[in-house]
């Protein structure tokens, strides 16, 4: 019923640039908070940066300054601008939305399948 696409992952020098985006489909009523989590072999997912419906933002330390979180309501997308990549920002890059779909109207998460960034020293 909703569906979850990411989109912008690849390979990028150290320094590079990339940015990422996720797109949401299916019956969709609203989207509330929207957030990027990564995850690396061997570590836990975490939060990288998050946005709630208002605009309110929150990144992680590790990201502050070069990331930038952004969404586009109008195309129920959410976008992760990331400037001077490090070779530790490698992971597998995942969007989460909370979303009221049209069924039942009640709110849950939806996660997409993930896209690789890789960055080479």
């Amino acid at each position: 019923q909703v569906q979850l696409v990411e989109s912008g992952g690849g390979l990028v020098q150290a320094g590079g640039s990339l940015r990422l985006s996720c797109v949401a489909s299916g019956r969709i009523f609203t989207i509330n908070n929207e957030g990027w989590y990564r995850q690396a072999p061997g570590n836990q997912r975490e939060l990288v940066a998050a946005i709630t419906s208002g605009g309110s933002t929150n990144y992680a330390d590790s990201v502050k300054g070069r990331f930038t979180i952004s969404r586009d309501s109008a195309k129920n997308t959410v976008y992760l601008q990331m400037n001077s990549l490090k070779p530790e920002d490698a992971a597998v890059y995942y969007c989460k939305m909370t979303i009221r779909n049209l069924l039942d109207y009640v709110a849950m998460d939806y996660w997409g399948k993930g896209t690789l960034v890789t960055v080479s020293s």
